[in-house]
């Protein structure tokens, strides 16, 4: 049997403590199925102090008032509280109530990169406090991209992390700072090797966390096949497919999986009905119309349902979305927007619902509807611009509700087009950012949705694949032990 491996996850967000998309449910799912593997596993993200509750997740202080030292002359003080995942997995709290408990919002403050400094050097020390070597530090995202590089500078003397390796996982390069990266001028921009400015300085906010973890991380991966190929070209790179193809070796591509833990439709509470694959069919149409009560649309069991759960944003393919919706609402169908974003699609989005009122319904998301929308609908759309992975479709195909998408990044990886001739694929696909290629696929879905017997049949198949986080949890193990051994 394979030693187990003492391994850390460290990330901005993790549900159900803290979370405002996909990074929050990975880095809560992850560590748990790594756990159950056998390894033994802990998480460190920030306390944001107005938003997580110490009492409520019974968070019990382990260290105060310890002097972090940022570099030779900047010291700041932190506390950290220790809480847990699941039995027997730890999740320690960074408390550093300046940069993280002043408002009710995890991100998008002017210093942002000097939050998240603190943050990254604050979990290293805290990782030299415990004493415990680990062998494998997990970094999530740009907030964490500054860990690898302290690795290799600051700390690559500490007697518990020297032999520690850093793997860094892009969720999505399009987030490289605490500031749109390409609002940068070309004088300030970081290449990466000079050494990090003190956090009062404002160079420090033009510190790009993304390309200095690419480029000190032993090992680096994106969340699908796809995605890992997608960002080594100029058009998805994000000015980074330079450095990213020139560590092409150490880049890997390892797709998302689930917790069927968490997403499970037969002890789902916040379902009106739960149930299996082989029962979907009556439970689904329950759950249909709870659903079209609950939001104030007609009762039809035989009207089918769009549901959209994702982020309001370009990202997520709104413009398409937007594109063809009047047209698409003159056939006998029911819309669902569920999700926050951007008011320029919110806007046009509200103001169509009202002229169909009883064909399209618009909601803030809300955590507790979520599992209902796609136990309630037939039809997920996600028709992205570009998507490192999406768990969203994974979720939906988990409950029977069909997806919709465009093949790019990992729904390429997740959803295979439907022939229904050999009943082949799971979902209904196109290619081009193209809005008839778009309108002709929801088209497409509609007709198989007509023909019942066959439409149950892809029920019952997209709920019984498996999604779930054990075969990407062993992948990362695998990459750990090829980290570990790169000399």
């Amino acid at each position: 049997m394979s030693r187990k491996l003492k391994i850390v996850h460290i990330a901005s967000e993790v549900a159900p403590f803290s979370k405002t998309g996909g990074l929050g449910d990975v880095v809560r799912s992850l560590p748990k199925a790594q756990k159950r593997l056998g390894h033994e596993v802990m998480v460190i993200t920030p306390l944001y102090g107005k938003l997580i509750d110490k009492k409520e997740w019974n968070l019990t202080p382990v260290f105060e008032d310890v002097k972090v030292f940022i570099n030779s002359s900047e010291v700041i003080k932190v506390n950290y509280y220790k809480g847990y995942l699941m039995e027997g997995l730890p999740i320690y709290f960074v408390d550093y109530p300046e940069f993280f408990s002043k408002k009710k919002y995890y991100y998008g403050f002017k210093n942002e990169n000097a939050r998240f400094l603190a943050f990254s050097v604050a979990s290293l020390k805290l990782l030299s406090l415990l004493k415990n070597p680990v062998n494998i530090i997990h970094c999530h995202d740009w907030q964490t991209g500054l860990i690898p590089y302290y690795l290799k500078t600051d700390f690559r003397y500490s007697k518990t992390l020297k032999k520690a390796k850093s793997i860094f996982t892009i969720h999505n390069l399009i987030f490289q700072l605490g500031h749109n990266w390409w609002e940068i001028p070309l004088e300030n921009k970081d290449y990466g090797r000079s050494r990090i400015p003190h956090m009062d300085d404002k160079r420090v906010e033009t510190i790009n966390f993304a390309k200095r973890a690419i480029l000190s991380a032993d090992m680096i991966n994106t969340v699908s096949e796809r995605y890992r190929l997608e960002i080594m070209t100029k058009k998805f790179g994000q000015d980074l497919h330079r450095i990213l193809k020139n560590r092409e070796d150490r880049l890997y591509g390892i797709i998302n999986g689930i917790d069927y833990y968490t997403y499970n439709p037969l002890k789902d509470p916040g379902l009106r009905t739960n149930y299996l694959a082989d029962d979907s069919a009556s439970a689904k149409r329950d759950n249909k119309l709870y659903l079209q009560e609950k939001v104030g649309l007609p009762r039809d069991e035989d009207v089918p349902v769009i549901c959209t759960t994702s982020r309001v944003t370009f990202q997520k393919g709104f413009d398409l979305i937007l594109s063809i919706l009047e047209e698409l609402l003159k056939f006998d169908i029911q819309l669902v927007f569920m999700g926050d974003g951007n008011d320029e699609y919110i806007k046009p989005i509200k103001k169509i619902a009202k002229k169909y009122p009883n064909k399209m319904i618009w909601m803030p998301f809300e955590q507790d509807m979520e599992t209902l929308l796609y136990a309630g609908s037939d039809l997920f759309l996600l028709p992205s611009n570009h998507e490192p992975c999406g768990i969203n479709q994974l979720i939906a195909m988990r409950y029977g509700c069909i997806p919709i998408v465009r093949e790019i990044g990992g729904l390429h990886d997740t959803v295979e087009n439907y022939n229904p001739g050999n009943k082949k694929g799971n979902g209904f696909t196109f290619k081009e950012e193209n809005s008839y290629l778009f309108f002709a696929t929801i088209i497409r879905a509609l007709e198989n949705f007509d023909f019942k017997i066959t439409w149950r049949s892809l029920v019952k198949k997209v709920m019984k694949q498996s999604n779930s986080w054990e075969i990407p949890a062993n992948k990362y193990i695998e990459l750990y032990r090829k980290a570990l051994k790169d000399k």
